[in-house]
Order: C-alpha cells, then sequence, then structure tokens
C-alpha cells in the first residue's frame, strides 16, 4: 500500500495544482505536499527497514539501497518546496507569477517528484527505464518555467541529449532482457532485477558487457557525467532555484542509482568487470568539471560544472571499490548542494546579477545567503571539518589500498583545480565592496533553517559518523558490491 501511495500522493497534488484558482494556492500547496511526500517516504522506509517490501506482483520494490535514495529525495524535495513558497511569492506581488504559471509549476513539480519515487522503487528495470524519461519531461517543464528564449533553448536541449541518452538506455535494457531470457527457466521474468540477479551468472559475459556499456552511456547522460553532460550546466542555470537544487540535489543521483542496479548483474556474469568501467567515465568527469570550474563566472553555471566533478567522484568511489564511500558523498553532495542553490537563487534574484565578478559586498547586503554560500562553497571543495572531506578521503584511502593509485592521485588533482576554480570567484563576492548606496535585503525567515540546518548536519558528519547511518550506509553498498 506505502509504495502505492508514494506515487498516487504526488500525482493527486500534480492535479491539485493543475486546478488551483490562482498562484497563491499553489503556494499554499507546494510546501505541504512536499511535507507529506517526505512523511510518506518516512513510512515506506520504516516499513522496509526489517526487509524489502514489494507490490505489484514484484515490480514495485524497496530495499536498502532504494529506502537511502528515497530518504534523500524526501528531505531535498521537501526542502525545496519551503524554498520555493518563498521564492515565488515574491513574484507573485509583482505579477511576474501568474495563475498559467503557478498551475505549470505546481502540476510538474509534483509530477516529478513522482517519477523520482517511481525511479527508487521500480523492481522492473523496463518500468525503471519509463520512470526516468518521465523526469526528463517534468523537469524539462520547470527549466523553462520562465518563457525566455534562454530558457527555452535549455529545456530543448535537456530535451534532445537526455532523450538520445534514455534511448541507448532502452537499447541496453533490451539486450540486457534478451540474454537473461535464453537462460531463464519458467516462472521467473528477465525484467524483474531481483530474478536477473539470481540467472547474472548464467550469462554470457560479452552480451552484458556490451548491454552494460548502453545503459552506462545511457543513463550517464542523465546522470551528467561527461563527456555526455553538455546539457547539465544551461539546464541547471536557467531553472529556478528551487529547481536547480532538486536537478542536482536528487535527479542527478537517481540517474546514477539506476547505474548501480545493474552493477552486481554484471559483476556476477563477468567476474567483477563492472566497477572498472565506471572509473574512466569518472575520472573524465572531474578533469571536465575542474577544468570549466576555472574558466566560469556565473554563479548557478558554477555549480552546475561542480555538479558534473561531484557525480564524477562518486562514480570513481565505486569504480575504486568504496561503494559505502560513494553514497556517503552521494548524501554529502545532496545536502550541499541543495544549500549552494538556494543560496545562490537568493543572490542572483535580489541583485539582478549572476556574474561574480560584478557582484560585491554580499555580506553586507545579504548576509545569510552569502553565508550559506559561502559555507555550501567550502563544504563542497571538502575543506575540513565538512563530511565532503570525510567521504573523500575515505575513498582514496579505499582506492589507494585496492591497489588505483594513479587514478586516486589524478582525483586529487580534480580535487585541488576544483578548490582554486570554485572558491576564487565566490570569495571575491564577498571581499569586493558593495555597490555605493547598496541596500540591506530582508531575508524570508524560513531561509533560516533550509540554510543552517544542512550546514550542521555536514560539520557534525564531519566530525562524527554515527553508527546507525555507517550501518544503513554498509546495508546500501552491499547491494551495489555484490561480487561472483
Amino acid at each position: 500500500m506505502m509504495l502505492w501511495l508514494l506515487l498516487a500522493v504526488p500525482l493527486l497534488l500534480a492535479a491539485a495544482c493543475a486546478l488551483a484558482p490562482g498562484p497563491r494556492a499553489v503556494l499554499a500547496i507546494t510546501p505541504w505536499g512536499g511535507l507529506a511526500g517526505a512523511a510518506l517516504a518516512a513510512v515506506a522506509i520504516a516499513d522496509a527497514s526489517g526487509q524489502p517490501i514489494s507490490a505489484w506482483s514484484g515490480n514495485l520494490r524497496i530495499d536498502a539501497l532504494s529506502s537511502f535514495h528515497l530518504a534523500l529525495v524526501a528531505v531535498v524535495f521537501a526542502f525545496a518546496s519551503l524554498y520555493a513558497r518563498a521564492h515565488f511569492l515574491g513574484e507573485v506581488a509583482l505579477g511576474r507569477f501568474g495563475r498559467a504559471k503557478a498551475r505549470r509549476f505546481g502540476a510538474a513539480w509534483f509530477a516529478f517528484l513522482a517519477s523520482m519515487n517511481l525511479v527508487l522503487v521500480a523492481n522492473n528495470i523496463g518500468l525503471l527505464w519509463v520512470a526516468m524519461e518521465t523526469t526528463t519531461l517534468a523537469s524539462a517543464l520547470l527549466v523553462c518555467l520562465e518563457p525566455d528564449a534562454p530558457s527555452v533553448r535549455a529545456a530543448w536541449t535537456y530535451l534532445m541529449i537526455c532523450s538520445v541518452g534514455i534511448a541507448l538506455a532502452l537499447l541496453g535494457t533490451f539486450l540486457l532482457a534478451g540474454e537473461a531470457r535464453t537462460v531463464m527457466g519458467a516462472g521467473t521474468s528477465p525484467f524483474l532485477w531481483t530474478d536477473l540477479l539470481d540467472a547474472a551468472p548464467r550469462m554470457r559475459p560479452g552480451a552484458v558487457r556490451l548491454a552494460f556499456v548502453f545503459l552506462l552511456v545511457g543513463y550517464g547522460t542523465k546522470a551528467g557525467l561527461a563527456p555526455m553532460h553538455s546539457w547539465l550546466p544551461d539546464a541547471h542555470s536557467q531553472a529556478p532555484a528551487p529547481v536547480s537544487a532538486v536537478l542536482s540535489g536528487v535527479l542527478l543521483n537517481c540517474a546514477l542509482y539506476a547505474i548501480s542496479r545493474f552493477l552486481p548483474i554484471v559483476n556476477l556474469a563477468t567476474d567483477g568487470d563492472g566497477w572498472s568501467l565506471l572509473v574512466p567515465f569518472g575520472l573524465l568527469s572531474v578533469a571536465v568539471g575542474a577544468v570549466f570550474v576555472v574558466r566560469e563566472r556565473d554563479m548557478k553555471r558554477l555549480l552546475a560544472y561542480c555538479s558534473v566533478e561531484h557525480v564524477g567522484i562518486i562514480a570513481l568511489a565505486i569504480g575504486l571499490g568504496a561503494p559505502a564511500a560513494a553514497l556517503f558523498h552521494t548524501m554529502n553532495h545532496s545536502l550541499a548542494k541543495m544549500v549552494a542553490f538556494f543560496s545562490a537563487g537568493t543572490l542572483a534574484h535580489d541583485l539582478g546579477d549572476r556574474d561574480t565578478d560584478r557582484i560585491g559586498g554580499i555580506f553586507r547586503t545579504l548576509p545569510l545567503p552569502a553565508f550559506g554560500l559561502l559555507a555550501s562553497v567550502f563544504a563542497l571543495v571538502a575543506m575540513p571539518p565538512s563530511a565532503v572531506f570525510q567521504s573523500e578521503l575515505w575513498m582514496a584511502r579505499t582506492g589507494i589500498a585496492n591497489g588505483h593509485v594513479a587514478a586516486v592521485a589524478a582525483f586529487l588533482l580534480g580535487v585541488a583545480i576544483l578548490f582554486v576554480g570554485l572558491v576564487r570567484p565566490f570569495l571575491g563576492m564577498a571581499w569586493r565592496p558593495a555597490p555605493q548606496g547598496a541596500a540591506r535585503f530582508e531575508t524570508a525567515r524560513i531561509h533560516w533553517p533550509l540554510t543552517l540546518l544542512p550546514l550542521a548536519v555536514l560539520a557534525i558528519l564531519g566530525l562524527w559518523m554515527p553508527e546507525s547511518l555507517g550501518s544503513v550506509l554498509n546495508q546500501a553498498a552491499a547491494i551495489i558490491g555484490v561480487r561472483p
């Protein structure tokens, strides 16, 4: 029942927003809907804490790995929903967030949540593909919420590139299912992940490798792995701030989750080759993110290229044999990037500019967003005591222990470049004097917990790992880390 509610309630909220009488009604539904989605996810995760739960003849299922990602989606989406209300209320007063735009936002916003939830509870790899394509359609409507040329162009690029990628993933899905069908007996399905896992040792290694290459490139496009990342900076920079936070904070994770689901099957069929295929994509993403961060000056595009690098770090961590560190880094990146986009969105909205070379005196004009942006950026570049530092250290130590010294050295070089490229422009915004006569902006009260709570969690996790969290990470990592 809970699995169906995870999908049905967001769709009902989407319908309610589509029929809402005005923008204030949509903005009243948005925060409560986000909190309701988080509550439903919490109940579903609690139900699955002892053993996996399933529905619809096994096509829907929650285990430790899906529970971990479902929790991240619930938290980030709830925080973004609270932020969205404050973000768009000012637009309502100015007449820039009318009824049509509000309805479109609310309907796409909750459809986006339903599609991400479906990605995470799908035990059927065909249903997983449908859910991933649905996330693209729903989020594209949010990217071009503003009907200007840059937003429409960004949404169109996003749709075209991700549609090509998802087509490759569909080919990989059919190749894997076709190979599985040849070795499966009666009463099993070549589309159910649980049945595929049992049949994997009997599959032909070459056929499984070929299928995984298509799956990795296809879902890697949606995850923003280089060289398939070109849609990401445009989409993240043109989307409204709450949408950017969800896109970067959890949508990319959903695509990586899809890749992770196939890794145990590939490892069992190929004697452990699945992880090694992630290493070159991870290193290339780290390098591309680092290089473009050095050249970029737009606040939101800087954060988008930072996402390319961190997605590469997560993929690399799995490839180096540190899936628990990869999941820990996934959580840390989601929290830090959420705060970074909230803060950058507020600064860009109130100051009317996103160029880091033209903005100055942010602690005088917008102290809370300035603090949130600088603190989250320092967390993203792994400045101690940030939890990101701990996850990257964990990953590097495991990689060296497993003999991947050269890959770890290249990773550390990329992290060093990211540190310089990301910190320099944002510190410049704080050091430069404010423009003559610049006024101090008021910040909505809801921004205080939305900024300080995630940052506090990152600081605490940088100093202390709760035993319960360690257990959750190990349980989820054990699913990814299945080997022959």
